[in-house]
């Protein structure tokens, strides 16, 4: 795959075994480039100002900022990063309000990973 048609991708997700799982599979798409992961949603407002993902995984719950809060800030810093929100159990007000925040779509992390694979690369051509 030429560069252009790389996907770069960040993941913004508190759960070390979660996100360095998801970092090793999403690494194995050849369209798709983990560009940085990290656990906390300062630091993932940073890592998206400084790389340009197009993509940027975002968990709900985190250690620092909520995921609407951090959704928002990624929004703001990268305005062309697409935000995917990812989420255990988030109610449907708290869905509204990551959407409301600016995330294109909710996915709930007991998806299969090839449906997360999938919303990565729709979000992408938005």
């Amino acid at each position: 795959m030429t560069e252009a048609r790389t996907i770069r991708v960040v993941l913004v997700e508190d759960n070390e075994v979660f996100r360095e799982s998801l970092e090793v599979v999403l690494g194995l798409e050849p369209d798709i480039d983990v560009v940085g992961a990290v656990e906390g949603g300062h630091d993932g407002i940073a890592l998206c100002a400084r790389e340009r993902p197009r993509v940027a995984l975002v968990d709900y719950r985190l250690p620092d900022l909520d995921g609407v809060a951090t959704t928002r800030a990624i929004r703001a810093a990268s305005p062309a990063t697409v935000v995917v929100a990812l989420t255990a159990g988030a109610d449907e007000p708290q869905l509204a309000a990551l959407l409301e925040a600016g995330a294109a779509t909710c996915l709930r992390k007991d998806l299969a990973v090839a449906d997360i694979v999938a919303a990565i690369r729709k979000s992408a051509k938005a």
